[in-house]
């Protein structure tokens, strides 16, 4: 955010006609700062969307949720070997402890969890339990590390979150839906993951790429001893070769290399604040592309819970404004 503040004041003093030599031809305007990292952020959503109905999908497709873990972690490390190979002495000197984090936070444990939890409940219930409970567990862990309580508009978010997941389940307590109620525990349980990998970001001092090789090197050695050892049955021999493209795209170059990648650089363009704001919009986004894609019609236990989700992650973002004396 300084750098943006530094621009925008050195630009306020060139004269009028003075050219920026970042813009090219004169003639000739490309995208602003801003334009690019709401374009970014826009396609993230995209991808985060496509994720959790991809994490429905699977329980119609004829993968294996090993398979998918396999395209997902694979194809990053194919994709970015060269750019590992040159971070390989940073991604192996990072401290266990949050390097754990990150690999538990979102690799095989979080995929698992998330995909599992999907083929019991709905794209909904992906797209908004797991993205959307990740704020609450945030602040849980930093309380439990001494910080100070949420007070003012993020408590009121987080409350709000809490009140989207209860509106969500509430229906399948009374009948009992096991199926349903299991898969939200387990939903529950993939957004306390990424909550971890969330906290173990901010711990490690890598750069996206390197992020990326230090999550799925280990994810991917981890799934491919399981499925070595037959804990996990595969069955990607036999798969039909439109799911494998799908989830090639989706899983591998969607959520493990674009996504990641695509979210660093809307951050640096917007700041964390706004990134996290328009990102609140991907429950909306899985709730709609559910209804073509998959045939999902949204409940009135999700045309209540999705918007109070929503709403609540846009106020637990909020940051209070530093405050300004009377005479600046």
């Amino acid at each position: 955010m300084d750098s943006l503040v530094a621009t925008h004041t050195t630009r306020a003093t060139l004269p009028p006609d003075a050219a920026d030599p970042r813009a090219g031809h004169p003639g000739r305007r490309g995208l602003s700062p801003h334009a690019q990292g709401m374009l970014a952020l826009l396609v993230t959503v995209s991808i985060w969307a496509a994720f959790a109905l991809s994490a429905r999908a699977l329980s119609s497709s004829s993968l294996l949720p090993a398979d998918a873990a396999l395209l997902r972690f694979g194809l990053p490390l194919v994709v970015l070997f060269p750019a590992l190979w040159r971070r390989r002495r940073a991604i192996a000197a990072v401290r266990p402890g949050p390097a754990l984090k990150i690999v538990c936070g979102a690799g095989v444990p979080f995929f698992l969890a998330a995909m599992h939890g999907g083929s019991l409940t709905s794209a909904a219930f992906v797209g908004s339990i797991v993205p959307g409970m990740v704020p609450l567990f945030v602040s849980l862990i930093m309380i439990r590390r001494g910080h100070g309580v949420p007070r003012g508009m993020q408590a009121v978010g987080l409350a709000l979150i809490a009140a989207g997941v209860v509106a969500l389940v509430w229906r399948y307590v009374v009948p009992v839906d096991t199926d349903v109620l299991a898969g939200s525990g387990i939903l529950l349980v993939a957004s306390g993951l990424w909550a971890l990998y969330t906290v173990g970001l901010r711990e490690v001092d890598l750069d996206p790429v390197g992020s990326i090789g230090l999550l799925c090197l280990p994810s991917f050695a981890i799934i491919g001893l399981l499925v070595l050892t037959g804990v996990l049955p595969t069955g990607i021999a036999h798969a039909a070769g439109s799911d494998i493209a799908l989830f090639l795209v989706v899983q591998g170059l969607g959520v493990g290399l674009c996504a990641g990648l695509l979210y660093a650089f809307a951050i640096r363009r917007l700041g964390a604040e706004r990134s996290s704001v328009v990102g609140s919009l991907s429950p909306v986004a899985v709730v709609l592309l559910a209804i073509p894609l998959l045939g999902e019609s949204p409940t009135a236990a999700v045309l209540v819970g999705v918007p109070l989700i929503t709403a609540g992650v846009v106020l637990a973002n909020r940051r209070p404004r530093p405050e300004v004396p009377a005479d600046a």
